[in-house]
Parts: C-alpha cells; structure tokens; sequence
C-alpha cells in the first residue's frame, strides 16, 4: 500500500495530527484496505474526477456505507506530493459503530446508558483528552458526526492513553437526528453551553442519559441545541469567561459520576 514517506512530505505539509502511517493514497491501494476491512476515518476525493476505476471505487464507498468529502486537487496536494491519484484516505485502528446497534444491546444488559456527543470538535488532543476521561467515568458510547470530527489517529490515540479503545465510537450523518433517536429511546440530551440557564448540578445524570460538547470555536450548532432536552452550564466566577472544552468536559462527566455514586450510596 502507499503510505506516505516521511521524507517525502514535511510535516509542514500534512494535515493537523496526521502521522506518516495514518493515511494511503492512490485508487487501487484504498480500494485494497477498504476490502480488507480496515476502518476509513476520512476519505477525500478529488472534484469532479472521473474513470471506471474511480466508479469502482465510488461503488465500494456506497456499498460499505463510507461518506467521501469531495475537495479540489491542492487540498490533496498538501496531504502528499506523490501521485495520489485524486484519492486520500485516512485510516483507523479504532472500528466505528451506530449508536442505533449500542443502545439497545446497552438496555439489554440491564445498564443506564451514559453517553457523549461530540459536535465537530476538531482538536485531536482535546478528542483524545476527552476520550480518555470518558473512559475512566464509565461512558459507554463517543457519539461523532461523520464529517467535521477530529482524526481518530495515532495522536488522538496516544492523548488518550488508549482509552478510545475500550470505547465505542459512533459515526453518525445527522447529529440532530441522533438526538431525536435518543430521545424516542429514553435518553435525556443535555448540551453544555455558555447560554444556558441551568447548572450542571439542576439536571438529573442518574437516568440515561447523554451529554453533548460542541465545536472549541463556535460550541454546539443550532440544530442540535433546539433538539436538546436541556441546556446546561458550568458556574464560571473568575474574570476568564470560558473553559478549555476538555476541562469543562471532565468537570460535567465527574459531576455525573458523584450523581450516580450519591444515588447507590442513598
């Protein structure tokens, strides 16, 4: 397969996060690992690209349920200076699931499900931070949209300890109707936001339930924040108005935690 050479591409050139391991190019090297089941994190292709390779490749994409980002040739060109052929792939060890197969086997074996939504949040160190404080609360699923997530590679892979492992990643196309699935479920969606109302400690994380984060930049969209069940806040009393999303992640899941721990106690 063609991974891309070190020495070839300057890091200067890669994408954020991305390793020298973490990606292949080329038609027939993609279509081979997609064959061979490896998980596609990302795939981009090159606009308006054409060829029956190419449709081969587009059919294979379709038949595996693999959404491509389709881009003009220079973002491609930054990826790698080699012949990619108008395709790049970004690939992971970590296998993918649908929150629609993980929350039932979730209420089969007789467990609250406690879940996190990540809304395009785009650090690969706060996804791996995050991941790996979510393993440690015992959240049972990391819910994420298929396009505008970080990378799940090797840098988000070693931030977390290794904790994504032994989580369940979803991808899933619509966050918002991720959320409606949730909620015809049983599941409370709580999204944290500077402009809600409630603190953490007015909702109740003992039933089943899901917390969302949003985007560093612009936090949680519009749409997902109308289809929650509740808007929450963390109690900020210093001058600096705003927390590091995986600090203020942490402060929530643990806030949970002493709810759970209170409740068995009680």
């Amino acid at each position: 397969m063609n991974y891309e050479n070190k020495n070839n591409n300057p890091e200067s050139q890669r994408p954020e996060g991305s390793k020298k391991d973490d990606f292949i190019f080329g038609l027939r090297p993609v279509m081979e690992a997609i064959d061979a089941g490896k998980t596609v994190d990302k795939i981009f292709l090159q606009n308006a690209l054409q060829g029956e390779i190419y449709q081969e490749l587009k059919n294979l994409l379709s038949k595996h349920g693999i959404r491509p980002n389709y881009v003009p040739v220079e973002k491609l060109n930054r990826f790698t200076r080699k012949n990619h052929q108008g395709v790049v792939a970004f690939i992971s060890d970590v296998p993918f699931e649908k929150i629609e197969d993980v929350l039932p086997r979730l209420f089969e074996e007789g467990k609250t499900p406690f879940l996190l939504i990540l809304d395009r949040l785009t650090d690969v160190r706060n996804f791996g931070a995050i991941c790996r404080t979510a393993e440690c609360v015992g959240v049972h699923a990391v819910i994420l949209p298929e396009k505008g997530a970080a990378p799940i590679n090797s840098d988000a892979i070693k931030t977390s300890a290794g904790a994504i492992y032994n989580l369940k990643i979803c991808k899933e196309k619509n966050l918002a109707h991720t959320v409606d699935f949730l909620q015809q479920s049983g599941v409370q969606v709580f999204s944290a936001t500077e402009k809600a109302n409630k603190l953490i400690y007015d909702v109740n994380f003992t039933e089943p339930c899901a917390v969302v984060m949003g985007n560093e930049e612009t936090g949680i969209s519009k749409e997902v924040l109308h289809h929650s069940d509740e808007k929450i806040k963390l109690p900020i009393e210093g001058k600096t108005q705003s927390l590091n999303v995986s600090v203020a992640c942490g402060a929530i899941l643990y806030e949970a935690v002493r709810q759970k721990m209170t409740a068995v106690s009680g």
